[in-house]
This record gives C-alpha cells, structure tokens and sequence, in this order.
C-alpha cells in the first residue's frame, strides 16, 4: 500500500488585505533559513515606499516548513501584509512557478512581480527603484546587483572571483539579466509567454531562471539594470571553499549547455553546438590566461576552464545538481 501523504499545513494570511489595491508583490522562495528569511522581511518592512506592495513567501520544505512559521509570525504582527504557503515538491524552479503563480492569482490588480531570495536584504529604496524604473524606461523585466558581503577571514582570491558578482555594473538597458535573486517581472511577461513558468528539468541543476530570461528575450522582452537597486548577500564560510567555487564553475557550464541544447533543435544546430563547445575549449584557456595577467588570483582564472569544462561533461550526460535537497 502506498503511505499516505502527510497534509499540507493551512497557508499564513493577511486578513482583510483589499487585494485589488495591490501594485507590486514581492516573492520569497524559502528552504531551511529561518533566520536568513527573517532578515530578508525585516528589510521589506523596512521599504521606504508608497507602492502598494504585498508579500508572497512559498516554503519549499513541505515536512518542516519553518519559514511558514516566520512569515506568519511577521503578519500576525503587522509587520508585512501578503501570503505565505507551502510548495510541497522540492526544487529551486518549483518554489519560484508556486510563487509566482500564486502572486498572480492572490493579486490580480498588480502590475510588477518581484524577487529577493531568502538568503539576502534590500536596501530601503530597493522597491521604489526598481518600480519606478519600470515605469520610466517601459522595460518589461529589471535586474539589480546582489553585492556580495564576505566574512573578514575571505581572501582577495575568493573577494575577487566572478562567481560571487553581478554581471553588470552600471544603469541603463541591457540584452538580458541572468537570475530572480534580485529582479522585477511586469505581468505582461508571463501573460506572453506561451510557457510563463521555469522549466522543471533546471530543478536540481540551477539556471532555470537564465532559461526563462532567455526565452523572454527571444520572446521581445526587453531588460534593463538599475544599479541603484541594492540586495546585499552574505557570504558563507562554506561558500569560501576551493570546491565550491570549482563546482559553481562546473554547473554554470552545465546550465549555459543546457539551455544551447533545448534551443538546438535541428540537426544542423546540434552540429553548430557540438563545434562551440570544442571551440571553447581553447578559447577558455585564453581567457584564463588574461584573467590571471589581471587579477593575479589563479583561482579566478580556473572560471572559464571550469565552464568549458562543465559544458563538455553536460554534452555527454554529467549533469551536477547542487540544489538537490537532502530529506
């Protein structure tokens, strides 16, 4: 006999929230960071704004849903008005389809969709920045830098490694943004889209928001970077490792070949992509070799190895999966 599954705990609410007020919902994936989640609303509460805004947080651990637990505590308090609730299939793309979806849904009236992962805090004028460039530039989707805060003991080797860096650094328009970690999404996104979710296979991998930012470009989407929209992210000691770092390297590979790969869909293609990751292998190491002339960090310079090194192994069916979660 198949065991039952264990029930769902009932959502955390905001009672009596006039839904259709609404402007922009800020949404929260959450797994296992009670106290990161706790600091990630504190400095929403903190938003020096007039947007109308509410708060979507989906916890992604259906057995011990402890950041339930936080952003109730939050609402009961009056601290943030939203919903919080439980998506009880594990992955990264699931906990952003769930939150996502359920922003739509519970706020029908709201123009703009954004996203703070529960590892990080934003700045006070992070949703008035990121709103009103929206608005100005008509841009469909924003990104913001996640700045990176190391402990005292982080080495320059590691301070300096473009793992742990936006991609950008400047305001203005840009061909794409690269992840949900600090973005805005205006609901017209996802009403174009003939698939307006991430894609599952991405779950375990990572990357699933660079496939669905991709699509949106090809879609017409247009992008822009407001650099004033400051998230900052602590870093982890047990980011500050050799194998860490060499396997982020590794998956972003992964990820760039995967999302080549579903886009590849003729033969043709498939032969095109086959000669760019051969080309890349070379290419790499030029481009490692001028890494390490500028940064003097030989770990920096293993990045584009590590990359051309992760689309090879993706090619033939070695996928890593640095978010699966363990039980």
């Amino acid at each position: 006999m198949t065991k039952p599954s264990r029930p769902l705990p009932e959502p955390a609410a905001t009672p009596a929230v006039d839904a259709s007020r609404v402007e922009a919902v800020v949404c929260i994936p959450t797994f296992r960071r009670p106290e990161m989640l706790a600091t990630t609303l504190a400095s929403i509460e903190a938003q020096a704004t007039k947007v109308a805004f509410a708060v979507v947080v989906v916890d992604n651990d259906a057995a011990a849903p402890v950041g339930l637990d936080v952003a109730r505590s939050f609402f009961d308090a009056g601290r943030l008005s939203g919903l919080a609730t439980v998506e009880p299939r594990q992955g990264n793309v699931h906990a952003i389809n769930a939150a996502f979806r359920v922003a739509r849904e519970r706020y029908p009236s709201a123009d703009f969709f954004l996203m703070i992962d529960d590892d990080e805090r934003a700045e006070p004028q992070w949703l008035d920045e990121m709103v009103a460039c929206a608005r100005a530039q008509g841009a469909d989707i924003v990104g913001g830098p996640v700045t990176p805060i190391f402990p005292e003991q982080a080495c320059a080797a590691y301070r300096d490694h473009p793992v742990f860096w936006p991609a950008f650094g400047e305001t203005g328009p840009v061909s794409i943004i690269y992840g949900t970690g600090n973005c805005l999404l205006s609901r017209r996104v996802f009403e174009g889209l003939a698939q307006p979710s991430l894609d599952p296979r991405f779950n375990f991998l990572g990357g699933g928001d660079t496939e669905f930012f991709t699509r949106c470009r090809r879609a017409g989407f247009t992008f822009y970077w407001r650099q004033e929209a400051q998230i900052y992210e602590q870093v982890t000691p047990g980011r500050l490792a050799l194998g860490w770092v060499l396997r982020r390297s590794l998956a972003t590979g992964a990820i760039n070949y995967s999302i080549d790969r579903l886009a590849a869909r003729s033969l043709w293609e498939r032969l095109l992509l086959l000669a760019k990751n051969i080309a890349l292998g070379p290419i790499s190491l030029q481009r490692a070799w001028r890494m390490l002339r500028e940064s003097k960090h030989p770990l920096a310079a293993t990045h584009p190895i590590g990359i051309a090194v992760g689309r090879l192994l993706a090619s033939v069916g070695l996928m890593p999966q640095p978010y699966r979660y363990s039980s």
